[in-house]
């Protein structure tokens, strides 16, 4: 009789050790501690007044905010996520503006470094999920406040604008002023909203567009026209930025 092999047993890939987790675990503690996010905070805010104050600015168009604002004129403030970084003083009534930011952690760190600016900020979206975040906005917005919002965000695609800004500028019944900042010495992030952090010693422009008006019904097309029009005068506007300070210009997500 022919003895019976036994089968060939497949290899596995062993485990990492639990040392090796166990190594890496405090990292990832430390990381999302709040005593970490404070720390990145105070130096990210640092480093933005260092900027600021090294560079020469230029403010265009800055009168259409004021004269909302000095008018107790309630309005949206819309910028792509990839122009963030200057924005905690770009504009001189910038501790009346509440923001909305992201509940992930990259979120909290730019929500600490907005409060740090004298920003009002509200955790959420006013996208999946964002009811509770949208009927605050809300609010703000008819008790005649200023709110900040990147369309773009929290995670793209890029330059391309969702349509929670406008439901919000259409129950609120405010106007969105398209704004953007552009500097003469950067580098762009590989993140994916192509983020760009400003260098010291440079020349830069804060910028902001013509008022948009909200959509007067919730007709689908009207809210889509409403959506592109907003799209194309922000990324218009960062485009213009960029030009003047002969920067080239940052190119959109793709489409979902």
């Amino acid at each position: 009789m022919t003895p019976i092999k036994p089968k060939p047993t497949k290899s596995r890939t062993p485990r990492p050790q639990t040392s090796e987790r166990n190594f890496v675990s405090p990292f990832k503690s430390i990381f999302r501690s709040t005593a970490f996010q404070k720390t990145i905070s105070c130096l990210l805010i640092g480093y933005i007044r260092f900027v600021h104050w090294s560079g020469s600015w230029t403010r265009v168009n800055e009168n259409v905010p004021n004269e909302l604002h000095e008018a107790g004129k309630p309005f949206i403030l819309a910028l792509w996520h990839g122009r963030l970084a200057m924005m905690g003083l770009a504009w001189r009534y910038g501790d009346t503006v509440t923001v909305l930011a992201s509940a992930h952690r990259d979120g909290q760190i730019i929500a600490r470094v907005l409060e740090g600016f004298g920003f009002f900020v509200v955790h959420g979206s006013t996208n999946k999920g964002g009811s509770n975040a949208l009927r605050r906005l809300t609010k703000t917005l008819k008790n005649g406040g200023v709110i900040g919002i990147t369309p773009d965000g929290p995670r793209g695609p890029r330059m391309r604008a969702a349509a929670g800004v406008i439901m919000l500028a259409r129950l609120a019944k405010v106007p969105i002023i398209p704004m953007t900042f552009a500097i003469s010495r950067r580098r762009v992030h590989t993140s994916w909203d192509r983020f760009v952090v400003p260098l010291p010693f440079a020349r830069g422009v804060y910028m902001w567009g013509d008022p948009i008006s909200a959509p007067t019904s919730a007709d689908r097309t009207l809210m889509e026209d409403k959506r592109l029009e907003l799209e194309r005068a922000i990324t218009d506007l960062t485009a213009k930025a960029d030009d003047l300070l002969e920067q080239e210009n940052v190119q959109r997500g793709i489409s979902p």
